[in-house]
């Protein structure tokens, strides 16, 4: 009897369960199929993917067949034929002008999003308490944009030209400014040197650092680029910078400038003269291995130092700015044309001088982050549309697409030390996605060619982007009416 038991009861094994009790997919929000994924770390396609987002996290992805028998998603997105990256990162962009231009600032956030950019960085202007509510109200849902990662007011000397600074004159100051940037939880410190002492600037840096929190900034003239990364700078902002530290004779300009010997006149000609590679590979190996990131911004030098050749009247990103944030790229532009043609040529030269060290710092091991510097001020420089610039000249300069997708989209979550959470389509990531209707590993400019952006999980899919930049360009064509009433 037993044994017949037995029998019966293995012979039930081996029946199937029935349709009720097999395994339900599970439950997604998004589901894309058959995208080509972007592999950025290894510089690889990965084709026939499926990638399942619940909420602002990517829960699955692997081949298509696969996932898609195992999950059921509210929307599907088709992308065959397309490739799929993470979201790109500005990690060098300015809100400013003042008070009156909140508005137009304000209507910039979503031209990030049309162009794929689902982070950014903010390295300060004169809006920094207002840059600092719109990152909370992205975080919660209320306002639209890409998240937001800011330094706050910047570190500055007494009475310096940048505004919305906090000054400082003494120690006691630069460590009552660190702790009021702890107390609005900001993202990094930005440290400039309009009147900041050279001492204070070190002081500022190592202070930031004690603190927890990763140090930016513009070097002053009387230091050395190795003095600020022996304090513990974690970026340098700008090509120049890096430029500078590969000079051969710095130590001495930096010295004959603190003293009063030469003037910034001088001291420039001398630096820009003075580059020796093997100086330079050796202090950028040094960056390199202390960890510290450059971020070039070559858009906006390249458009200012060729503000002679270039006219910019017609460019059709002009409908996207405001006018009142039109009338701050004035400076510049006015500058450039007072000059002379040997300030011209000058002007030239020392571009073409800084952004022929970008290869010398990848072949080192440097981070490269991609940013723009956009914002105000910056004349033709747009938000948005600058960073896909920023990397076709990253690539013009020497590095390769994947390297230059690499800086746009591995570098800042690396820099911030969140690539457990972004810079890669993978499961438990952030569900902030590009997908592109070309390859960007062939051709940098595939990052223009958007076909859809996933933003913390929401679909935005070609229609909406263009909705975005049309609803953006009629607040901007309202406000020129207005600025042209009397």
């Amino acid at each position: 009897m037993k044994t017949l038991l037995a029998a019966l009861l293995a012979a039930t094994a081996l029946l199937p369960l029935p349709a009720a009790a097999k395994t339900a997919p599970a439950r997604a929000d998004l589901l894309i199929r058959h995208a080509t994924l972007v592999d950025v770390e290894h510089g690889r396609l990965v084709p026939d993917q499926a990638v399942a987002t619940r909420g602002d996290q990517i829960v699955a992805v692997g081949d298509d067949s696969t996932i898609a028998a195992a999950w059921r998603a509210g929307k599907n997105v088709e992308a065959k034929g397309r490739y799929l990256i993470p979201g790109l990162w500005d990690m060098h962009v300015h809100f400013g002008g003042g008070p009156d231009l909140i508005d137009e600032n304000k209507a910039l956030l979503p031209l990030y999003i049309a162009n794929g950019i689902t982070t950014v960085r903010d390295a300060s202007g004169d809006l920094p308490y207002d840059v600092l509510r719109w990152r909370g109200e992205i975080a919660d849902g209320r306002l639209f944009g890409p998240t937001l990662l800011s330094s706050g007011p910047k570190i500055e000397g007494i009475k310096p030209v940048w505004k919305g600074t906090l000054e400082t004159g003494s120690e006691a100051d630069v460590e009552q400014a660190i702790a009021k940037l702890k107390e609005l939880n900001v993202n990094f410190v930005k440290i400039t040197d309009s009147t900041l002492k050279p001492e204070l600037f070190l002081y500022a840096v190592r202070q930031a650092r004690g603190a927890g929190l990763r140090a930016s900034g513009h070097i002053p003239m009387a230091l050395t680029v190795g003095q600020a990364i022996e304090a513990g700078i974690s970026s340098i902002e700008h090509i120049d910078y890096a430029h500078k530290a590969g000079v051969k004779d710095e130590a001495r300009i930096t010295a004959d400038f603190a003293a009063g010997r030469i003037d910034r006149a001088q001291a420039s000609a001398q630096l820009d003269a003075g580059f020796d590679e093997a100086t330079a590979m050796a202090a950028y190996r040094d960056m390199a291995a202390r960890g510290v990131f450059v971020t070039p911004t070559l858009s906006i030098s390249r458009t200012v130092a060729y503000l002679d050749q270039n006219d910019h009247s017609a460019d059709p990103e002009l409908a996207y700015i405001g006018p009142r944030l039109r009338k701050t790229y004035d400076w510049r532009i006015e500058r450039a044309a007072k000059a002379t043609p040997e300030q011209i040529a000058q002007r030239h030269a020392i571009y073409e001088h800084n952004a022929a060290i970008l290869p010398l710092l990848q072949q080192a091991g440097v981070t490269i982050m991609a940013g723009t510097d956009a914002g105000f001020l910056n004349s033709f420089d747009y938000p948005g549309f600058a960073l896909h610039q920023e990397l076709a000249l990253y690539v013009d300069r020497g590095l390769t697409p994947a390297q230059a997708l690499a800086s746009a989209t591995r570098a800042g979550p690396a820099w911030f030390g969140l690539l457990d959470r972004y810079g890669a389509v993978a499961e438990g990531k952030q569900a902030d996605m590009v997908l592109l209707t070309a390859n960007p590993l062939e051709d940098i400019h595939a990052t223009k060619a958007i076909d859809a952006v996933i933003l913390r999980g929401t679909l935005q899919d070609r229609a909406r982007l263009d909705a975005l930049l049309a609803e953006t360009k009629a607040k901007v064509a309202a406000w020129n009416a207005a600025a042209t009433r009397p």
